[in-house]
């Protein structure tokens, strides 16, 4: 019996995706955990596996297609088999849900006059107070004047909103004085009836309005997709870097400590390091020797000073602060859509040279999209170095739940006095980004302290 195949959640945090490729067509037979297709998420280019057996008898979503969550994608069942109501159901379920329709509401019932008054007679001949009854409501809203034409009765009649208006002759001659056009309003008496409490409100409401229609026209704005712009749609990806850097940025108090390091002796430990790889024969499988960056050189430093001062390797939780005993060191890398951070384990029991291979296989597979989810989760601190780029100084973003990340510049050729001499010094800038719900300003300017001490005297770098 034929049967939907629905996008499965291939990430922890995956909400949709980019079907970016079949590996199958239509007509081709599927075992249980063939590949079927590749698919973008927010974290890497994910492989979609089958869970069935059968044949791949309708592909419902085209390659490079935009794909949510659960949503159907191709039909499997046995060969031949019709499944025209099957892929007109996915069709269906696929197709966005139209805005609910408001149900017309009910004409509202005219509006019913209120009951004739009295007529009051002149007031020089109006009875004793003893001979009258007591007046029941607003005199000027129940009062009618023997004088009143029979068509402004007829007017005050007819419901409002329909160019008449429901006002005494008092009213309406108050309202001429005053300046204040009373078509179209409605008053707050009974039935809408403009009182004379209602009148300064009105005028106030015609005068902004004169200047609201006085005031001058505003600039005309440009439509943001402009005929000469290239327009990018969102990856997922790209989607998920705006929602964490905004959830990190308006959810976390970062604070920034910065430092400026002597890293005459880091240079000279790495061009030493690189000098044995090269006369070595530790490849990077490409023929080529390995070379140990800056970058591994700091992420090793790193390493050891948090575990030397583990209070910078804590996270927050709303129950309480997390002090990792494994210092798990996330590697940010810059790919063609973003940046992912794949996760260096336990950097603290590794070598450099261990370090700078498996970084290098890491962002190899990172670039290529195939990183595996678990790969880039669960980092307890997060370095970012920008060095190659040429960038002095910068502070970065945290990477929550993480409670610290320590950004990396360049390293630098700068003036700077040596024995009462200014000489050629090498100098590298790096800030630290901290929660500070997780650490202390001193509790990062201790972290800092032991970092300046480790790259400033590398060697205990290679024996911490």
């Amino acid at each position: 019996m034929a049967k939907i195949l629905e996008m499965p959640k291939l990430s922890p945090t995956m909400e949709e995706g980019v079907l970016s490729a079949w590996h199958k067509k239509e007509g081709d037979a599927v075992a249980v955990d063939d590949l079927l297709a590749e698919v973008e998420t927010d974290k890497a280019t994910m492989e979609f596996r089958s869970f069935d057996k059968g044949t791949l008898l309708r592909i419902l979503v085209p390659a490079g297609a935009q794909v949510k969550l659960g949503q159907p994608v191709a039909v499997v069942g046995k060969p031949g088999e019709d499944v025209s109501s099957l892929a007109s159901q996915a069709a269906v379920e696929s197709a966005p849900s139209p805005p609910a329709k408001t149900a017309p509401s009910a004409p509202a019932p005219p509006a019913v006059a209120p009951p004739p008054t009295p007529t009051v007679p002149p007031p020089e001949t109006i009875a004793p107070a003893a001979q009258r009854k007591p007046a029941v409501g607003n005199v000027l809203e129940r009062t009618s004047y023997p004088a009143e034409p029979a068509e402004t009765r007829a007017q005050d009649g007819e419901p409002p909103g329909r160019g008449r208006v429901l006002a005494s002759p008092y009213v309406r001659k108050v309202a001429r004085e005053m300046g204040i056009d009373l078509q179209g309003a409605q008053g707050t008496g009974p039935g809408g009836r403009v009182v004379a409490s209602d009148l300064e409100a009105l005028r106030a409401r015609a005068s902004a309005a004169l200047v609201r229609a006085s005031a001058p026209a505003p600039a005309t704005v440009r439509d943001p997709v402009e005929e000469d712009a290239e327009v990018r749609r969102l990856s997922p990806m790209r989607k998920a870097i705006a929602r964490r850097l905004t959830e990190s940025k308006t959810t976390v108090p970062h604070f920034y400590l910065s430092i400026d390091t002597d890293a005459s002796e880091l240079v000279k430990l790495r061009e030493r390091i690189n000098g044995e790889l090269a006369v070595g024969d530790p490849s990077n499988g490409e023929g080529q020797p390995l070379k140990v960056s800056y970058n591994d050189l700091i992420i090793k430093a790193c390493a050891v000073a948090l575990s030397r001062v583990p209070e910078c390797n804590a996270s927050f939780s709303p129950e309480a602060i997390l002090i990792h005993r494994r210092i798990d060191i996330s590697v940010a890398v810059a790919i063609p859509d973003g940046l992912v951070t794949p996760v260096v384990r336990r950097a603290d029991q590794k070598s450099v040279v261990t370090i700078a291979k498996e970084v290098r296989e890491l962002a190899a597979r990172a670039r290529a999209r195939k990183l595996k989810p678990e790969e880039m989760a669960d980092g307890t601190f997060s370095v970012s170095n920008l060095g190659m780029f040429g960038i002095d100084e910068f502070a970065a973003v945290i990477n929550p739940p993480e409670g610290a990340i320590l950004a990396v510049g360049q390293v630098r050729e700068v003036p700077v006095v040596s024995d009462g001499a200014v000489v050629v010094g090498r100098r590298m800038a790096m800030t630290l980004s901290a929660d500070h719900r997780v650490v202390d300003g001193a509790v990062g300017a201790a972290f800092l302290a032991e970092l300046r001490r480790l790259v400033e005297r590398p060697l205990r770098v290679l024996t911490g």
